[in-house]
């Protein structure tokens, strides 16, 4: 996962302006202690850090995935 799928999948979760407030403030035990930004800063996989999130959000496994996008039709 990249960084840029971490921010959609957040932003998509918990909105624009949320994702950027729980990502710098809840401190995730799943990455050590530290904050999301941290934990990305200090090279954690971004998907390690999106499963973190999800477990102290209680975000449901069927949208850990992210939301479901239908394909664009020519």
């Amino acid at each position: 996962m990249r960084i840029s799928d971490y921010w959609r999948l957040m932003d998509d979760e918990f909105g624009a302006g949320y994702s950027r407030v729980l990502s710098s403030t809840l401190v995730l035990a799943g990455v050590g202690g530290r904050t999301a930004d941290q934990a990305l800063a200090a090279g954690v996989e971004p998907r390690r850090v999106w499963l973190a999130v999800c477990d102290v959000q209680d975000v449901p496994a069927e949208r850990r995935l992210g939301r479901d996008i239908k394909p664009l039709r020519d």
